[in-house]
């Protein structure tokens, strides 16, 4: 158990002296996580407040295609945004193979359906008396929307926090859509897999307090907001 505690104090060493490698990866991570939430909560929250308000013919058929891309696994997501990324693929000249873009959107179409099915979930938990009272009040359909939302925000920060935790900790789309390239596209779980195979547990156990320190910052925010 010594290699533990000596990778342990490693660690906190390459951590507290700004290791530039060590912060290379955690800034990869935060800008590719940053662009991937921007797009899936801009899409995610529209879509799911539609898919849990309304009603429409082949719903269930919608809400079923939706909870099964909840469980695609990443490494699949990586090999599709892979072809389509590549040179023979139809997006290929758009060049953003092994790039922070790239891993973008892989991770947007991994978040993108959590986002969608939690927001329609937390809309279709609300009172359902809470719309005909908005209405008896006269209420038009903007208020209609903001006042749903509103008392669905709960539910919707909890999708957020599920996506990104989800985004921040896959592997499969940033090493085969980013290549896992040094100073360029390498984030922190890319970076904990190749340091642990190369048997620098210092680095990966460094990187993984990282990512622990994102996880409580986020569900830190997530409780404040709750009390405001």
């Amino acid at each position: 158990m010594n290699f533990l505690l000596d990778g342990f104090l490693k660690a906190l060493e390459l951590l507290f002296s700004g290791d530039p490698e060590t912060w290379s990866a955690v800034s990869a991570t935060l800008r590719v996580s940053a662009l991937s939430m921007l797009a899936s909560l801009s899409m995610g929250i529209p879509a799911g407040f539609l898919l849990g308000y309304k009603q429409f013919a082949g719903k269930k058929q919608v809400r079923l295609i939706v909870d099964t891309f909840v469980a695609l696994p990443t490494v699949f997501i990586g090999l599709l945004v892979y072809a389509f990324l590549s040179r023979r693929g139809p997006l290929g000249d758009l060049q953003l193979l092994f790039t922070l873009p790239g891993i973008a959107i892989g991770q947007t179409l991994l978040a993108l359906p959590i986002v969608t099915a939690l927001t329609a979930t937390a809309v279709e938990s609300m009172d359902r008396d809470l719309r005909i009272t908005l209405m008896s009040l006269g209420a038009g359909r903007k208020q209609l929307f903001l006042s749903t939302l509103w008392e669905s925000r709960f539910g919707i920060l909890a999708a957020g926090i599920n996506a990104y935790g989800r985004v921040t900790t896959e592997v499969g789309i940033s090493m085969m859509v980013g290549g896992n390239i040094k100073w360029h596209t390498r984030t922190v779980t890319t970076a904990i897999a190749l340091e642990t195979n190369k048997g620098m547990f210092d680095m990966g156990i460094a990187l993984g307090l990282i990512l622990l320190a994102i996880a409580f910052v986020v569900n830190l925010s997530l409780s404040f907001l709750r009390k405001k």
